[in-house]
């Protein structure tokens, strides 16, 4: 028979690769509590039209990798690609736009048809932060500061750089989007396929060319920068101020445009050179229409969502686990004994373990395998006595004492 394999593009996450999973996931959710964030979690799928008319028509995300599909009662439904508009669906339906700003953190599955290269999968995590409610520069600046603290405190920061830049509001926006369609005209029949489509559906797409003659072509198309009105101008200048305050490095990248339609004003990326092309380890920017477009009232927002299997990728060392304590019976007349004194550790907050079966010797193996820092031995003379043996396993130095004792002795 064969051997049941994972469908391509998932993975089954065990292990070592659990442990730098589980760290990416309580470094972030501990650091973004410090800023204010109460975690939410939203349902892995949602209403199609959810995902559809918010993230845009256009954006390579609707076209191409939504996992969409009709449930029993012809509803059409989609497994959630990305966060933000999940949590701004919630924040609509559970009537949370009369109580402003909300911090959020959230982290869970995505879900994405697409070719399946290094630190990316079609079932894959995020972390992230929405900070719904401020339209104040300053909001931006603080979002961005909680993923570079996230990144610091994982060790991964010093290697990874801050690309921002801005989209101005819509009337900038449109008067930039009319200057690149102009000049781009000029060189359609030279765009690669994709950036030919992009240039009647969203041309500030072809901004986020791979494509070596596109790149070419833009070094001397029109800059953002040159047409934002004051008010954008304005803004962008806050940004900065403010990440400067905030003691963050970063480069203006006029590039950077992100992957959907909802975003005004900032757009930034922090990117590595250790994953190759596929970079970006954490981007997002402000989306001050999407709440409106959900139905809800105008509403500002700003926030951003990280890759966790690329965060984990990253680490220089696998996350340590608890060494346990091994609980060790000699027979069965002193199993009740080794349970209670189990039971007794774990609820003191003591990683311990036993072995379900075998001798002494076989047992102290065990006891190595799982890298126990401890074993407590129970016999027959110390089960009479009311007594364990508390052998300390990297110097193999032993002691007997009373079972009263034990939790002191093992801090």
């Amino acid at each position: 028979m064969t051997k049941p394999q994972p469908v391509r593009g998932t993975q089954d996450i065990i292990g070592e690769d659990a442990r730098r999973h589980h760290h990416v996931i309580e470094t972030a959710r501990r650091v973004a509590g410090l800023y204010g964030a109460a975690e939410w979690a939203t349902p892995v799928f949602e209403l199609t039209s959810v995902f559809a008319r918010n993230l845009g028509e256009t954006s390579d995300v609707v076209t191409k990798e939504m996992y969409t599909f009709e449930d029993r009662s012809g509803e059409s439904v989609t497994l959630r690609p990305e966060g933000t508009a999940g949590v701004c669906r919630a924040l609509v339906s559970n009537g949370l736009t009369q109580t402003l700003p909300q911090k959020i953190f959230y982290q869970g599955p995505m879900f994405r048809y697409e070719r399946p290269q290094k630190g990316r999968y079609r079932q894959f995590h995020q972390i992230g932060l929405e900070i719904i409610g401020a339209a104040e520069p300053l909001a931006d600046a603080e979002a961005i500061a909680c993923g570079q603290q996230i990144l610091d405190e994982l060790g991964v920061g010093a290697s990874i750089t801050l690309h921002i830049n801005t989209l101005g509001d819509r009337d900038s926006r449109d008067a930039y989007r009319t200057a690149l369609v102009d000049y781009l005209s000029r060189y359609e029949s030279e765009l690669s396929a994709e950036s030919k489509v992009r240039l009647v559906k969203n041309p500030l797409r072809i901004l986020d060319t791979k494509d070596a003659n596109d790149i070419r072509l833009l070094a001397d198309a029109p800059r953002i920068h040159d047409h934002l009105n004051p008010a954008s101008a304005a803004f962008y200048d806050g940004l900065k101020a403010a990440l400067s305050a905030f003691g963050i490095a970063f480069v203006e990248n006029p590039r950077i445009v992100r992957g959907f339609d909802y975003y005004n004003h900032t757009a930034f990326e922090f990117v590595s050179t250790a994953l190759g092309a596929q970079g970006t380890v954490l981007g997002g920017g402000r989306y001050d229409q999407l709440v409106e477009q959900m139905g809800g009232p105008p509403t500002p927002g700003v926030g951003w969502a990280a890759g966790i299997e690329r965060l984990a990728m990253l680490l220089a060392a696998t996350p340590a686990t608890p060494r346990p304590v091994a609980v060790i019976p000699m027979g069965e007349a002193e199993q009740i004994a080794a349970i209670e004194i189990l039971a007794t550790l774990r609820r003191a907050g003591i990683a311990a373990e036993v072995a379900y079966r075998g001798n002494m010797k076989k047992r102290l193996e065990r006891a190595n395998r799982i890298n126990a820092r401890a074993a407590v031995l129970i016999g027959p003379d110390e089960l009479a006595r009311g007594a364990v043996t508390l052998k300390t396993l990297d110097d193999g130095a032993q002691r007997e004492l009373p079972r009263a004792e034990l939790l002191a002795a093992l801090g």
